[in-house]
Formats: structure tokens, C-alpha cells, sequence
């Protein structure tokens, strides 16, 4: 029978368990923060059009997506340990995979085999540490635990460009398959020491399960999704197309258009613990909503900036480079995950937690398979600065139209 470690309340998160989801989740990265910067390499490899990038994008996000609706119905219903490490696990085998492919079709079928294995983690791990802390702690707890994430979409393009620099883009994905297992291994060891099944972990979130959420919850959960989806999947898919551009529009090296992408996810590692810390403190719907409008107006400034970072002229608008763009979406983008999570958490019970994190997830890789292909399509027809200036008018629109309907709400 699983026994549960007596914590005294209010502990140092450093001092329990979440630093190692954080490890955990640094793992389950590694290898599916790597499609993205690889992307100028591939097409060159490959010869690909915009639109064929786009469906790249897809393979991997479509299945990923319809794996998280799985995963988060058995996330309360089998051992943890089992999803999260068929999460950390299993996509390491598949970069293998990808890594040894010679024919475009065969690299899509390995980048859907890594996202059908990619799907365990996320609704186990967010479900565990929602009900595991207390509700006024959740936003700092969930956003402690994307340091590991965004680490891994910080050092991913840096690594994985260096790599094919020099060996080719294949070996970025077999390189970075080691390090995923190895740390897969520690977590998996730590996690047994805290009950086989989960059971501990359960047991332990009795302590903090708040009460039922208030009537009208459904209808405020589900325009607060419709404006994730719809505004935040928008902004983080056109990431993917960022290197292609610099590239293309500034004849910069695909190395250095790839390590680009480490300017946007490695303001996570500061910007998802700072935005969970302020929507503990704030309100989780305001800190949505300004990160929503300000991604928007930064994705249309992309267009009309000069490449660089441009910070010399006092910070003007009119100084600043792409670098300070991509800087200013990435920060918007990784506040926007902790307090989407926890206001979730937050419209939720811990019975159908872990199944409505699973749809959250599903549809945020649903989104972003279904922004890339258009995005290509756009590219292709219209060019770069059409195809931001329709993403920006997206999230911005769908911003405000949500705000009227959430503005005022409990969260």
C-alpha cells in the first residue's frame, strides 16, 4: 500500500517532488522542441515548398493532439508513472526514428509515431501538480514546472543547430535522444520511491481539493479556451515559420535563423514562473488578456522591423530588431501557459481534472496542426508579411471579442 511523505504545508517547492517533474518535463521536450528550428535544414534536405513545411508541422501535431484525449481520460485511472514515462520514453525512441530517416514520407510517419507517444505526459503531470498544491500557490507551482519545457525549447535550437551545422539535422534528433533517456531514467527512479501506482499522490491532493467550482463555470471554461486556442495556438505555430523568414528575407544561415528560436521559448525559463506568480496575485483572466492583445500587435511588427536587436537607440519602437519581436511573443507565449493551466485547474474538480486537461492539450496541438499547413498555403500564395499581418488581425480580433465575454468573471 502506497504511503504518503508528511510535508509540513507551505514548503519550499524546491524541497518536494515538482523539481523533478520540472527534470521530467525537460526530457519530454528535448526531442519535440527540435522539428521547428531543424525546419531551414529539412526543407533544403528535402527540397520542400512552405506547404510541405506546414504539413510537418501537422504530422507531428495532429497526432499529438488526439493522443492527449487518451491520456487524460487514463490519467485518473492508471498509474502515472506509466503515462509520464511513455511521454519521456517513447519520444526518445521516435527521434531515433526520425533521425534515421531518408525519405520525407518516412520522416512524417516517425514525427507522428513521436507525438502518439509524446501525448502521456502533459494532462498526468499538470492534473498532479493542480491538485497537488494548494489553490493559491498553483499559478508559481505550474509555472515552476515549465522551466523544464521551456529549458528544453531553450537549449533544443542551440544544440540541435550546432549539431547539424556540422553532422546534418539527423544527428541533432539521434544526439538528443540520449540525454532524454538518461533523464527519463532518474525521474522514473524518484517517482517509485513516492508509491507505484500514484496512490500517494492522490491521497495527498485530498488536502488541498478546493470546492465545487461556481454555477456558470462550463460556459467561462469554454470561451476561455475558444480565446486559447484560437489567439495563443495562432501565435505560438507561427514560431515555426520565423527562421524560414529571417532566412529568406535577411539571408541570414540556417544555424543562426535556428538558435533564433531559443530567444522565444527560453524566456520561459523567468516569464511562466513570473506570469503563474502574478495570476496567483492578479487574476488569471487579466494577465490573459494583455498577453493576448500585446502578442498580436508584436506578431505585426515582424513585418516592418530590420533584422537584429536594435536596442541602441534608446529603445525607441522604431530601434528595435526582430531579435527584441521574437523576445517580446515568446514572453507573451510562455506567460500565457501557466495561467491557462491553472485557471483550469481552477474551473475544474480533481475527477474530471486530468480528462479536461487532456481536451485542453488536444486542442491546443490540434490548432497549431491546422495553423501550419494555412500558414504554408499563405507563405506561398501571398508572402511573409501577409501572412502576419493575418495572424496578428486573429488574435488580436479574438482577443477582444473574449474579453467582453470574460471581463469581470471569477478566476
Amino acid at each position: 500500500m502506497d504511503t504518503v511523505p508528511k510535508e509540513p504545508e507551505g514548503r519550499s517547492f524546491l524541497k518536494t517532488l515538482l523539481p523533478f517533474f520540472v527534470l521530467a518535463h525537460c526530457a519530454h521536450h528535448l526531442l519535440t522542441a527540435l522539428p521547428a528550428p531543424m525546419m531551414p535544414f529539412i526543407q533544403e534536405d528535402f527540397g520542400l515548398s512552405y506547404t510541405e513545411v506546414g504539413l510537418v508541422a501537422m504530422a507531428f501535431g495532429l497526432v499529438y493532439g488526439f493522443s492527449q484525449l487518451p491520456a487524460g481520460w487514463l490519467g485518473s485511472r492508471v498509474s502515472p508513472r506509466i503515462l509520464l514515462m511513455a511521454g519521456i520514453m517513447g519520444v526518445a525512441v521516435a527521434g531515433v526514428l526520425v533521425g534515421l530517416s531518408q525519405t520525407y514520407i518516412m520522416m512524417l510517419v516517425f514525427l507522428a509515431l513521436m507525438g502518439l507517444m509524446a501525448g502521456g505526459y502533459h494532462p498526468s503531470a499538470s492534473s498532479l501538480i493542480t491538485s497537488w498544491v494548494e489553490p493559491e500557490k498553483r499559478g508559481r507551482a505550474l509555472g515552476f514546472h515549465l522551466i523544464g519545457g521551456n529549458t528544453s525549447f531553450f537549449l533544443a535550437p542551440l544544440i540541435g543547430a550546432g549539431i547539424a551545422a556540422a553532422w546534418g539535422w539527423r544527428y541533432s534528433f539521434i544526439g538528443l535522444a540520449i540525454p532524454t533517456v538518461i533523464l527519463g531514467i532518474v525521474f522514473y527512479v524518484y517517482m517509485s520511491r513516492w508509491g507505484s501506482g500514484g496512490q500517494a499522490w492522490r491521497v495527498k491532493a485530498e488536502r488541498h481539493e478546493e470546492a465545487a467550482p461556481a454555477p456558470g463555470n462550463r460556459r467561462r471554461l469554454v470561451i476561455f479556451l475558444i480565446l486559447i486556442i484560437m489567439a495563443g495556438g495562432a501565435s505560438t505555430s507561427l514560431m515555426m515559420f520565423v527562421p524560414l523568414y529571417v532566412v529568406k528575407q535577411f539571408g541570414v544561415s540556417k544555424q543562426t535563423a535556428a538558435s533564433l528560436l531559443s530567444i522565444v521559448f527560453g524566456t520561459g525559463m523567468f516569464a511562466s514562473p513570473l506570469g503563474g506568480y502574478l495570476s496567483d496575485r492578479i487574476g488569471r483572466i487579466r494577465i490573459i488578456l494583455v498577453v493576448s492583445l500585446l502578442a498580436g500587435v508584436f506578431i505585426y511588427l515582424l513585418k516592418v522591423v530590420p533584422y537584429g536587436w536594435g536596442i541602441g537607440d534608446l529603445f525607441f519602437i522604431n530601434g528595435l530588431g526582430i531579435g527584441a519581436m521574437m523576445l517580446i511573443i515568446g514572453i507573451c507565449n510562455s506567460v500565457r501557459m501557466p495561467v491557462s493551466e491553472s485557471y483550469i485547474g481552477g474551473q475544474t474538480t480533481s475527477r474530471n481534472r486530468s480528462t479536461v486537461y487532456g481536451i485542453y492539450f488536444f486542442a491546443m496541438q490540434q490548432a497549431g496542426a491546422i495553423y501550419s499547413p494555412v500558414y504554408g498555403v499563405l507563405v506561398d500564395h501571398y508572402g511573409f508579411h501577409f501572412c502576419f499581418t493575418v495572424v496578428s488581425a486573429v488574435v488580436v480580433g479574438v482577443t477582444l471579442v473574449c474579453s467582453v465575454l470574460l471581463w469581470g468573471s471569477q478566476d
